[in-house]
């Protein structure tokens, strides 16, 4: 019973798109209508700028660290509980019922879950993601490196074997989810990032 409430509280949790409602009751606007038509906080960066985009970003970076809070205190502390409320709370902001089932790649509900489990992996991805995105522009690119170095700093602490593992599957499925933006890098056709207002 343990595992269903976690399941079922990690998805509810991660349903919830930070980028759809809080453009629509700000802005007035679906974000899914401009830019890339993505709810994550870099569209939400492209159409309607960098205030707006820290808030989802805030946004869907808490709901990771809620559901595991709410799992580890009211349901179970078991290491295979609280990774079963982490996997469905990425899949679900990847395929959030709000959207249709649809969603964000994953990132910075992530980072969220790593910051409860593993905060030193999480600040050593988020530097590497900072450091990429601030040299290039691409902030596709930061994703995918920082999606690397989550598992290979993982097992390097010594992390337990479960989340070197976890870690190593959220980093192939948030690589895999950028199949189009690798394409597009090494086109010479992906976008940099750049603060703009309601592009479609």
């Amino acid at each position: 019973m343990d595992y269903l409430w976690s399941a079922l509280i990690g998805y509810l949790l991660g349903s919830i798109s930070s980028g759809l409602l809080l453009v629509k009751w700000v802005c007035g606007i679906d974000i899914r209508d401009y830019g890339s038509h993505n709810i994550g906080a870099t569209n939400v960066f492209r159409t309607v700028g960098a205030r707006m985009a820290s808030f989802v970003l805030l946004g869907d970076l808490l709901k990771g660290v809620l559901a595991l809070y709410m799992v580890n205190h009211f349901v179970s502390g078991e290491l295979p509980v609280l990774l079963v409320c982490a996997v469905a709370a990425i899949a679900g902001h990847s395929f959030s019922w709000m959207c249709g089932f649809k969603g964000g790649k994953g990132v910075a509900t992530g980072l969220g879950i790593l910051l409860y489990l593993m905060p030193e992996v999480a600040l050593f991805s988020l530097t590497i993601w900072l450091a990429t995105v601030f040299v290039t522009r691409y902030v596709s690119l930061g994703s995918i490196l920082a999606a690397i170095a989550a598992p290979l700093s993982a097992w390097y602490l010594g992390y337990d074997w479960r989340l070197v593992v976890f870690v190593s599957l959220c980093a192939i499925m948030v690589v895999a989810r950028h199949y189009q933006n690798i394409l597009r890098l090494k086109n010479g056709t992906e976008s940099k990032i750049r603060q703009g207002h309601l592009k479609k």
